[in-house]
């Protein structure tokens, strides 16, 4: 082991002492599943069912979510298997719940203590374990290893930044990817600093380009539309906190003159603050978790709920993508949207979605703006000219259809390193 794995296995086995109080404090502050957070330390109530088990993580939403075909895929070809999904947040696992095919279990990720990570491995005793994006915990993969436990990662993101930062490591960096049994990255950029770090990557797929459109209640849909009457919608979708004030400043001109901004903040936690902080602009807020509903007197939609974006992308007539307007977020999958046949307008920093968002607005199915001056220019212009934004919408909607055999190539290369079906003895009677 290198000395900086064998200072960091110290460190992190010394934190795990102070990890319950550090986790008792994030659940007072709703950071925190109240009843669950002790799986972080490794510890769970669910018994572990017989059999083998493919174990997958993807830390949020995003990464969570765009792994969901291949968990889909996996439980129809191989319904022998035990699935297992783990994740970082409430929110992620909130959604999980409604979107997970019967029978896959969800658990939080322990923390990488060498007490929590063995507690988990002990348990669950994977027989494949699969990572999504750039998620890398030397803890996990050297426990992995040592085991005997093949590990995948799959849609491989390293950004420069990463890369960079691997340089003051370069010798662990190694000898942890090395572990891999494979790795696929998701574009060129990855593929290459891989290469440099002496790695020879399978097959590139980007897994953020497979999943259907996000569920929409038809139910629901119509009574939103009741709502909403006549009223032309703007939606900012998964923004993050700054952003909701940013956006609705941009559209105080359309707002005061009768149109609607329905937010939907990446954390709902946060809604008291942004409802605040409307409200001191002069706006009147209708909240959804409160069940307020929108009037003709309505300015601003706060849709702190989650899982319903499917809901409000359908009545949008224009659609801003969050975590693109601040530095230091990177963006937020612009499919979501594309899937129903809507594009985006998107801030600077799409860092997260690059290849995404090139093949997007290279296909001029979607729009990007430097600045706050120059996104409400863009607003007040795509208000005016709808059959613009209707001619974007559908180029959004073809780009999203292209990447149809990604899944194929995933499958083609995972599918190997399955655990082999368990051979059923014949009894004579």
């Amino acid at each position: 082991m290198s000395l900086s794995l064998s200072i960091y296995q110290r460190l992190m086995g010394a934190a795990h002492g102070i990890a319950p109080g550090l986790l008792k404090r994030r659940v007072q502050r709703g950071k925190e599943d109240a009843a669950r957070w002790r799986e972080k330390l490794g510890q769970t109530d669910h018994p572990r069912p017989e059999g083998q088990l493919v174990w997958f993580h993807g830390v949020s939403v995003g990464e969570s979510l765009s792994v969901l075909p291949v968990i889909v895929a996996l439980s129809v070809e191989r319904p022998d298997l035990n699935i297992l999904i783990t994740s970082a947040t409430t929110t992620s696992a909130d959604i999980l719940a409604k979107r997970l095919p019967e029978g896959v279990i969800h658990q939080y990720a322990p923390l990488d203590t060498p007490q929590a990570v063995t507690g988990f491995l002990d348990h669950w005793r994977p027989d494949l374990a699969v990572f999504i994006e750039s998620d890398i915990w030397p803890t996990q993969l050297r426990e992995l290893t040592r085991r005997g436990t093949p590990h995948v990662l799959l849609s491989a993101r390293i950004t420069e930044k990463t890369y960079k930062g691997w340089q003051r490591f370069k010798g662990a960096m190694r000898s942890l990817l090395a572990g891999y049994s494979l790795i696929m990255a998701q574009d060129k950029a990855s593929e290459d600093r891989l290469k440099a770090m002496g790695v020879t990557p399978g097959p590139r797929a980007n897994l953020k380009t497979l999943g259907t459109a996000p569920p929409v209640d038809s139910k629901a849909l119509t009574e939103l539309k009741k709502q909403i009457g006549k009223q032309f919608v703007y939606f900012a979708a998964s923004t993050h906190y700054g952003e909701d004030s940013l956006i609705a400043k941009a559209l105080e001109p359309a707002l005061w003159g009768g149109d609607l901004l329905i937010l939907a903040p990446r954390h709902p936690i946060r809604a008291g603050e942004i409802r605040l902080d409307l409200e001191a602009m002069g706006l009147k807020v209708a909240q959804r978790s409160k069940s307020e509903p929108i009037t003709s007197q309505t300015h601003v939609y706060l849709a702190d709920t989650l899982g319903e974006l499917g809901l409000f992308f359908s009545v949008a007539g224009i659609t801003l993508m969050g975590g693109s307007f601040l530095e230091s977020i990177g963006g937020h999958n612009p499919l979501e949207a594309a899937r129903l046949g809507k594009c985006v307008i998107t801030g600077p920093d799409i860092s997260n979605w690059a290849g995404i968002y090139a093949d997007l607005l290279d296909a001029e199915g979607g729009f990007r703006v430097k600045g706050t001056a120059e996104l409400g220019f863009l607003l007040s212009q795509l208000r005016q000219h709808p059959e613009v934004v209707k001619a974007t919408d559908k180029r959004a909607l073809e780009v999203s259809r292209r990447q149809a055999d990604t899944l194929d190539v995933v499958w083609t290369a995972l599918e190997p390193l399955l655990p082999p079906k368990a051979v059923k003895s014949a009894h004579a009677d």
